[in-house]
Parts: C-alpha cells; sequence; structure tokens
C-alpha cells in the first residue's frame, strides 16, 4: 500500500515490510538513527525493527553554477530551490550553487505553496520563473508566472505544463532565454511607439492640410517596412 509523499508497506511472507522517508516509519513507532549520511535515504524497516536505508543523491548538471553565476549577472534578484529532498542534501546544494534561499522535504503541493510565498513576496514589477523536470513540477510550473521545463529528461507533464522548454536540458540556456526575451521586448516597444509617432504626426500634419499622399503611404506601407526590418534584429541574437 502505498501512502502519498511517504512510502509504501507490504506484507512479505506475512512480515511487515516499510519502505520510506522517516515520516513513513515514525507513524509506525518505528525510530530512525540520527547518523544517516547525506543524501535523500529510503529507509527500511521489517517486522517492527529499522532494517537500513538506500541512500541516494542527485548530481549537479555541469553548466548549473554557469547557469546561477549568468542569472545573477543579468540582474535576477532571488533564485531560490523548491525540492522534495532532506534538508542537508537541498543544503548542500545550495551553498555550492549560491543559491539565495531553499525549502526542501517539500511535497507536491508544498512545492505550490512554496512558490505562492515567492509570488506574494514579489512586490516589484518582475516576474517569477520556475524551472523544474518532474511530475511533481507540473503544477508549479503551471502556476509560476513563466514556467520552463527540461524537454530531453523532463516529464511529459511538466512539458505540457511549461511555457518554455529547452530541449537540451542546459541550465544555463534560462539565462540566454531572458536575454532574448528582453531584446525582444524592447524590439516590440520601439516598433509600436514608431509606428503609433508617425501615424499620429501624419494625422495632425493633415488635419492642418499639410499632409500629402506621399505622407500617407509613408505613414502606413513605409512605416510597416522600418518596423520589419528593425525586428529582424531579434535574428541576429548574439550570447554576451
Amino acid at each position: 500500500m502505498e501512502t502519498a509523499g511517504r512510502g509504501v508497506s507490504a506484507n512479505v511472507n506475512g512480515v511487515p515490510v516499510l519502505a520510506g522517508n522517516a515520516k513513513l516509519l515514525a507513524d509506525a513507532g518505528i525510530a530512525v538513527p540520527d547518523d544517516i549520511p547525506a543524501g535523500t535515504a529510503i529507509h527500511i524497516a521489517a517486522g517492527g525493527r529499522y532494517a537500513g536505508s538506500i541512500r541516494f543523491s542527485d548530481t549537479l548538471k555541469p553548466h548549473a553554477k554557469d547557469a546561477v553565476a549568468a542569472l545573477k549577472q543579468i540582474g535576477v534578484l532571488r533564485i531560490a530551490m523548491l525540492t522534495g529532498d532532506a534538508k542537508a542534501a537541498a543544503g548542500r546544494v545550495a551553498a555550492e550553487l549560491g543559491l539565495t534561499s531553499y525549502r526542501a522535504e517539500l511535497l507536491p503541493q508544498d512545492k505550490v505553496a512554496g512558490l505562492e510565498a515567492i509570488i506574494a513576496e514579489n512586490t516589484g514589477t518582475g516576474s517569477v520563473v520556475y524551472v523544474g523536470d518532474g511530475i511533481n513540477d507540473a503544477p508549479v510550473l503551471s502556476r509560476a508566472d513563466v514556467g520552463i521545463a527540461m524537454g530531453s529528461l523532463g516529464s511529459d507533464a511538466a512539458i505540457e505544463a511549461a511555457d518554455v522548454v529547452l530541449m537540451d536540458d542546459d541550465p544555463a540556456k534560462v539565462a540566454t532565454a531572458v536575454k532574448i526575451s528582453r531584446k525582444t521586448y524592447w524590439i516590440v516597444r520601439q516598433n509600436i511607439i514608431f509606428a503609433l509617432g508617425v501615424k499620429f504626426i501624419v494625422l495632425a500634419f493633415a488635419a492642418a492640410g499639410f499632409a500629402t499622399m506621399w505622407e500617407a503611404v509613408f505613414a502606413d506601407v513605409g512605416v510597416a517596412v522600418i518596423a520589419i526590418l528593425n525586428a529582424m534584429r531579434t535574428l541576429g541574437f548574439a550570447e554576451k
């Protein structure tokens, strides 16, 4: 039988066996040793007695440190981690990457609550972006202002819920995506201001009786051509 977010229990040859986190064993009145090495552990109990543990830990992606450094360089003010891993493992990763904060031992609903708290703390005009790849990340990806999923190793649920998908799973591309979006945003603003500005000026001249057919053609076709040429600058994006 599965206990959501804690582990499983079964009878093996008449012996009750538990396999899961420390909370599962605590609910059954079984103590877990305090000297468990760092890492996420699956604790095993048989017949009401602690039998041992299976320990495993994630390894950092090759460009994880570079990704965090790049985000800080482009002005990202807060980089937090929401994870279901043990606090010791999460703290080690957060310190190694230089993260602003972290929350560990979170169930899927806890991750959503953690993101809600971060969004509530965001009193500025910036957006909250969440990057994830697991099934448990899908609700958080859909709740964030912008959700980014890993396309190669990410689960289908995470990819479906995300707004952006990184096909090569390189976390360093998150900073690149932010740079591209910023450049695109400013080019769009330039085109809108330029197009409306020219049209209003030509309308004013027309109302005063000074505008001819050539000014009207420029305000329509000419402005459109210039806006397209300006928009083509997005094709020449270069990483700096």
